[in-house]
């Protein structure tokens, strides 16, 4: 078995970004990938500007006389004429700073009255006004390629005047889970079968990443049913995903059916829960096995596919997520060989020290962890853990973003 860390090294080794690209518009680009970068073409702000609603004047004519006429008003929007020698401009945030003036004065500091004002405090040169150029100058790189978009960025974007952004097409991923015993939400439950929860979960978190989900359902439990079904995936997807068929049962054959159309390049992972996720290559796609357990599909994708899909994606930074140290509310006694993510709660307490509580059951079949959990407590292989100690915690908002 590889260790977990081995086969985060593995799957981003070998994940191969996609370079079909497309224009999109700045505000439907929210999660896309940026192909290329962004380079402004103007000034932020394109010329001095007033910080807040106040009065704009000479520091020198202030230092001479705090009563000064007003001699024009400037709101945002509008083009200010030079500022006379002597007076003071009414200015409004965001307003043009009139050419001679040097310095904005607040207007809690001022009293006007029949079209004067009076200023009780001497401003400091550039007091209250912001440059031109100051946030952004132009030919500057404001967004780089690889960079999945957040709504500050397409923000950004959108101030300089970008009205369209190249990105990477989304990456398509073919989907469809195995077992007998699956029936879909929705339909009678005879015994013996469960509901396909896998489906949804998968499809959640591709949809989720950014990405297109080819859903081909549920496959039967037979090899030739499953060689069928890898085969078409490959036909029409760029990556293709899995939950169930990967362990060793004899109901299982995901394994033997990509050793007859591709490769299998790993099988196992020292991971609990989710030791079966299998990775192989089909004509050129790739290929990722999930387990069938509920909150191994999960975790294993959390930790494992997320982020080799941001990659394949086109990302070129942050492709794996950061943990936290956090303070146990609990005893850990089971150790073992393989790497336990459990699910737990993270709450500060009144010190605001953020302490650990695990859910109940960490079994694998108990998806409720997921529900009740906000992300998980790693352990390490062969550790015990005592109450009070500090662990490792992975936070679900790291990961489901």
């Amino acid at each position: 078995m590889l260790s977990v860390d081995e086969a985060v090294d593995f799957l981003l080794s070998n994940a191969v970004a996609l370079t079909a690209t497309e224009s999109v518009s700045t505000g439907d680009a929210v999660g896309r990938v940026l192909a290329e970068d962004v380079t402004s073409t103007v000034n932020v702000p394109p010329a001095d500007n007033s910080a807040m609603d106040g009065y704009a004047v000479r520091c020198l004519d202030v230092e001479k006389s705090s009563r000064l006429p007003v001699s024009q008003r400037i709101p945002a929007g509008s083009v200010a004429n030079r500022l006379e020698a002597g007076t003071a401009a009414r200015i409004f945030t965001g307003a043009p700073v009139p050419d001679q003036a040097d310095a904005v004065i607040m207007q809690e500091q001022c009293e006007e009255d029949g079209g004067y004002v009076s200023i009780n405090d001497l401003p400091k040169p550039r007091q209250n006004i912001r440059l031109a150029g100051e946030d952004i100058t132009s030919g500057s790189v404001i967004l780089e390629k690889g960079q999945r978009l957040r709504p500050q960025d397409i923000g950004l974007a959108a101030s300089v005047g970008v009205a369209q952004l190249e990105v990477y097409k989304k990456c398509r991923v073919a989907i469809f889970s195995t077992g007998d015993e699956l029936v879909e939400p929705g339909e009678a439950l005879p015994e013996g079968k469960i509901y396909n929860s896998n489906r949804y979960t998968m499809t959640g978190l591709l949809q989720k990443l950014g990405c297109d989900v080819i859903d081909l359902g549920r496959v039967n439990d037979t090899l030739q049913d499953t060689i069928n079904a890898i085969t078409a995936a490959a036909e029409c997807a760029d990556v293709i995903m899995t939950s169930g068929g990967v362990s060793v049962g004899e109901e299982d054959y995901i394994k033997a059916a990509l050793e007859q159309l591709g490769s299998v390049s790993m099988w196992r992972v020292a991971m609990k829960p989710g030791k079966p996720v299998a990775y192989g290559n089909v004509n050129g796609t790739p290929f990722i096995g999930l387990p069938g357990n509920p909150v191994s599909v999960f975790s294993t994708f959390c930790i494992f596919a997320r982020g080799f899909l941001l990659k394949t994606m086109g990302v070129v930074e942050n492709l794996l997520p950061e943990q936290i140290p956090v303070v146990a509310d609990f005893d850990w006694s089971r150790a073992g060989p393989r790497r336990e993510f459990a699910r737990a709660q993270v709450i500060a307490n009144e010190k605001g020290v953020l302490r650990a509580t695990l859910y109940p059951s960490q079994s694998s079949g108990v998806l409720t962890s997921t529900v009740w959990a906000s992300g998980f407590v790693v352990i390490p292989e062969n550790t015990v853990i005592n109450a009070g100690d500090t662990v490792m915690y992975l936070p679900f908002n790291e990961v489901l973003c």
